[in-house]
């Protein structure tokens, strides 16, 4: 980002927006809230910097077998004609009846943008159970543009973190680059339960859920014991 940047404070301050009956206490707090919220603004952005300029990760070389919606795939199959890939490892193994309801609310935003996405970078989403069950589920969920893949033989679960060692299942948010024809592993969230902060459930920033950043501008906010469900049926 630039050096010459007009501080924040004073950006909010400049600010025209002015809204009926508010009073002068409101607007003072707002406008401190205001200047907080472009240092959030900067602070994404020089991460997101950050993120593009790391250097090239470990190569993938593993024995990883899928099959999706048409049949076996290899690894490299998943980036159809673009050099970036993310994959996404949906909490949906055979063990399960149904499908994790928070994974499955984070991939129904995303699905909604899955026509966009796709036109700048390949996204997977890989799960344990057998194809015929994520093309059910799928059905069922009325998803039509993201890509589901089972996980054959569970070595990508296992090497890229969707499997813990215990077996347990968990969320985990890859990107994958290939370049000269080599694919390498280029970042993964990886924000646990170790770097959570007291009282907050295991987070990554930015958060990729539309749904806590949308419950996050009410004074209720997300809350601490509240998740989304598969439905909410009477």
């Amino acid at each position: 980002m630039p050096d010459n940047l007009v501080p924040a404070a004073e950006l909010a301050r400049r600010s025209p927006v002015r809204f009926p009956n508010e009073s002068p206490e409101y607007r003072a707090a707002r406008t401190a809230l205001l200047a907080e919220e472009i240092e959030l603004r900067r602070h994404l952005e020089r991460v997101a910097a950050q993120r593009r300029a790391l250097p090239p990760g470990g190569e993938v070389i593993g024995d990883y077998r899928f099959e999706g919606e048409n049949g076996p795939v290899s690894f490299a199959d998943l980036f159809g004609d673009k050099p970036s890939l993310a994959v996404y490892s949906y909490m949906f193994g055979p063990q399960r009846e149904r499908p994790c309801p928070m994974c499955t609310n984070l991939l129904g935003a995303i699905e909604g943008n899955g026509a966009d996405i796709q036109q700048r970078m390949a996204f997977a989403v890989v799960a344990r159970s057998p194809i015929e069950r994520l093309i059910a589920w799928k059905k069922e969920r009325g998803w039509t543009n993201l890509k589901l893949y089972s996980d054959l033989n569970g070595n990508y679960s296992r090497d890229y973190h969707g499997v813990l060692p215990d077996g347990s299942e968990i969320p985990s948010f890859n990107v994958f680059t290939r370049r000269d024809e080599t694919i390498r592993h280029f970042w993964s969230g990886e924000m646990t339960g170790d770097s959570a902060d007291p009282g907050q459930d295991p987070r990554g920033a930015p958060d990729f859920a539309p749904l806590w950043n949308v419950l996050d501008t009410t004074p209720e906010g997300r809350g601490t014991d509240w998740y989304p469900k598969l439905s909410y049926g009477a």
